[in-house]
């Protein structure tokens, strides 16, 4: 949670908005959240938006921003039942919009790119897209980040993308399990190359991906280093070091 609270604090800041309500009363707002929906199995989400202008004024810094949070049951962003045989990428027409543009690194819903490369996947009978930057390097998709494998080691997108707290933890898990991993610029060559490719999500977790433009990954799907990834975040999820009681947070 102070991971997701952190990301989120530094990206309201970085949009030139200020929170209405404090740090302490979003952790409640949250836990509140999923106690009155009796969730057990929650997707939580929160959001401050630009707001409100006095009347008659379009001055941004008069504005009066706002915040508002949901949990909903947990929703995946590629569901449960074709994760057993992996995603189908496409590398969409649409490109990524450039980091001098929109800030991937913030978290945003400045999501028109994701969007319009959705429709060439469902066009092309695909499962999710992958987006290029505009010098035809690896970035992400609308929610996720991914990452290759290719001789035991890991690597993943610099550019172009949103620092995911998914993406973060895997980084822990390489460093926890001695799994070699590294952060570089990216081509298409490599994902076409690699032993195994996922996605990492805080909506469905680390996803496998069978294709990408129909080349599969060298060792079948999902690979053994994905399987070892995936098992320990999910064994993490139950460590008390990175969950949060939510009836503490209510008393």
């Amino acid at each position: 949670l102070e991971d997701h609270l952190d990301r989120f604090e530094n990206s309201v800041s970085s949009l030139r908005m200020v929170l209405p309500v404090s740090r302490e009363e979003i952790r409640r707002i949250l836990a509140e959240c999923v106690d009155r929906g009796n969730l057990q199995d929650a997707y939580v989400s929160m959001t401050c938006t630009r707001g409100l202008p006095p009347q008659g004024s379009r001055d941004l810094r008069k504005f009066e921003n706002r915040f508002y949070a949901f949990a909903i049951p947990y929703v995946h962003i590629f569901d449960t039942e074709s994760q057993g045989r992996g995603a189908r990428l496409v590398t969409a027409e649409t490109r990524r919009i450039p980091e001098t543009s929109v800030n991937p690194r913030v978290k945003n819903y400045h999501w028109l790119d994701f969007i319009m490369s959705l429709y060439e996947t469902y066009d092309r009978d695909a499962d999710l897209p992958l987006l290029l930057s505009q010098d035809d390097y690896v970035t992400e998709g609308g929610g996720y980040n991914i990452f290759a494998a290719r001789d035991g080691q890991l690597v993943t997108p610099r550019r172009g993308v949103l620092e995911g707290i998914t993406r973060q933890t895997v980084f822990d898990i390489c460093t926890a399990r001695n799994i070699p991993i590294e952060v570089s610029d990216m081509k298409l060559e490599t994902l076409y190359k690699a032993d195994e490719i996922f996605l990492t999500s805080t909506a469905g977790g680390i996803m496998a991906v069978e294709t990408v433009d129909e080349h599969s990954p060298g060792s079948g799907c999902p690979g053994p280093l994905t399987e070892t990834v995936r098992s320990t975040y999910w064994q993490w999820h139950a460590d008390p070091k990175w969950t949060v009681d939510v009836r503490s947070l209510l008393t």
